[in-house]
């Protein structure tokens, strides 16, 4: 599948439409009085979100071919994204083996605090493990590393992973799981031109560190 380059219309509107429901979700959880919303708050945001993305994509690209996006194509990204993913847990395998042999503990870098209760975990998955994940390839990969594709590869992936890094805060160190993941959705994307390709992997890869968490 080929994608096009996205024009700077497509992204600004997307952009617009995203920091507005933000701004609203925001809004509704300030209103709402409990720490209890925020999750559900979250992932009706980010639903909404990879919607408005879609609708504004097809009114001003005309399809969603330029987003990576195709129904012929959605099992060969599905096959193609299970493939990334092995070879990329692969890699993180043996590179934590290093590091344990070093007397580092790679889960450290991995820790995610998750919500008391079966019920807030299952929905704390659901949202940052799916909903979530979907949404920002939408944005960060169909849309900005889509628009920034024509001053080439290093500056699409440069840009489009700071983007991503920068609304992702880790805390006091360097994010080293958000610049990984940012460069390899990246790059995954290029190669295969198939915006499932990075959802797979985004959706798997948040799995697996949610799953550590639990231990």
């Amino acid at each position: 599948m080929e994608t096009g380059t996205i024009k700077i219309k497509t992204l600004l509107v997307s952009l617009a439409l995203v920091i507005a429901m933000e701004l609203a979700a925001g809004f509704v959880y300030s209103s709402s009085g409990g720490a209890d919303n925020l999750l559900l708050v979250l992932g009706v945001t980010r639903f909404l979100e990879a919607i408005a993305i879609a609708v504004a994509v097809l009114i001003l690209e005309g399809d969603l071919s330029s987003l990576g996006l195709s129904i012929s194509h959605a099992a060969s990204g599905f096959k193609k994204g299970l493939v990334w993913s092995v070879c990329f847990g692969i890699v993180v395998l043996f590179v934590s083996v290093i590091m344990f042999a070093s007397g580092i503990n790679p889960l450290d870098l991995l820790h995610t605090r998750l919500p008391v209760g079966k019920g807030g975990t299952v929905l704390f998955f659901v949202v940052g493990g799916i909903v979530s994940p979907v949404a920002e390839e939408m944005l960060f990969r169909g849309v900005v590393y889509g628009f920034l594709r024509r001053w080439g590869i290093f500056v699409a992936v440069t840009l489009s992973t700071l983007a991503f890094v920068l609304v992702h805060p880790g805390g006091s160190g360097i994010p080293l799981p958000q610049i990984t993941g940012g460069i390899l959705f990246a790059v995954a994307y290029e190669k295969e031109r198939n915006l499932l390709v990075p959802i797979v992997i985004h959706v798997l890869g948040n799995m697996a560190i949610f799953s550590f968490s639990l231990v």
